[in-house]
């Protein structure tokens, strides 16, 4: 199968998988030519042991260097596949930094991508120039300034709710940048240790990254937070100098409607958005 469909083919069940990965060495989750990608070493394993080349579809597709807990795939398999023991057979063959955490039939009518309500992502700060634990160093972010936890969330709250955050993505051609944020707020974990939680119903290419930045740039004291309402009207792109590095970043959980709504939740994404 080449193309695959919001139903399974004749002679195909779908499967839904969670995954977890250590974004650090791998070039994002799209397969591109010459490099280490996340849908390129799952998909490898896959047909070794089904022996063909089965398409997957992600939930959420992450960029370079940017980590999940857990990421939600579909995959279309024939149904003679020997389902036994799978997801143990794939961890035997994949790296490490790449695992199946479950695998199962997916119910009828669940697309990985299309099916789902919403995205959550972490983003994690060490700020004040504190040195980040070894064992720490690939999921958070390292900054210099002391960082106000107030202002943090006060300008991180201006941006919730639908609205066209061209501002704050990078320009794909033909992509919506119309995207409904329904959280972004932020919580000290320990005296060096600043976590948001960023939720929304999907997210443009390297849109929390430019959020985190932005919000940020308000926390040290670069702006007031009224400049992150600026940015968001205007919609003119902010500097790349403000995109915070993807270590940071990690996607820990996708939101599904119950069984019975997954086929009509697919036909609004796509009504809505196209296939982006």
């Amino acid at each position: 199968m080449s193309e695959p469909t919001l139903f399974p083919e004749g002679g195909f069940l779908r499967l839904k998988i969670k995954l977890a990965y250590d974004g650090t060495n791998f070039s994002g989750w799209a397969k591109q030519p010459d490099r280490r990608t996340l849908q390129e070493e799952f998909e490898k394993a896959f047909a070794t042991i089904v022996r063909q080349h089965c398409e997957s579809i992600v939930a959420g597709r992450t960029d370079a260097g940017v980590h999940a807990t857990a990421q939600i795939i579909h995959i279309d398999v024939p149904e003679s596949t020997d389902l036994s023991d799978l997801a143990y057979r794939l961890n035997q063959l994949l790296d490490t930094d790449l695992r199946v955490l479950e695998l199962e039939v997916a119910p009828e009518g669940f697309h990985a991508r299309f099916s789902a309500l919403r995205r959550h992502y972490q983003y994690q700060i060490v700020d004040a120039n504190k040195a980040i634990n070894p064992l720490d160093r690939y999921d958070r972010a390292s900054w210099y300034r002391a960082l106000d936890l107030t202002r943090l969330n006060e300008a991180s709250a201006l941006l919730l709710g639908e609205h066209d955050f061209a501002a704050f993505c990078k320009f794909r051609e033909g992509a919506t940048t119309i995207r409904t944020l329904e959280t972004f707020s932020w919580e000290r974990k320990a005296d060096d240790l600043l976590v948001a939680q960023v939720v929304a119903d999907a997210f443009c290419y390297s849109m929390v990254r430019n959020l985190v930045g932005s919000a940020v740039c308000v926390a040290e004291g670069r702006f007031e937070p009224s400049w992150i309402a600026e940015m968001l009207a205007n919609r003119e792109r902010i500097s790349e100098s403000m995109v915070f590095p993807a270590e940071g970043l990690t996607l820990v959980q996708v939101d599904y409607p119950d069984n019975a709504e997954l086929i009509t939740r697919a036909a609004l994404t796509i009504s809505r958005r196209g296939e982006d």
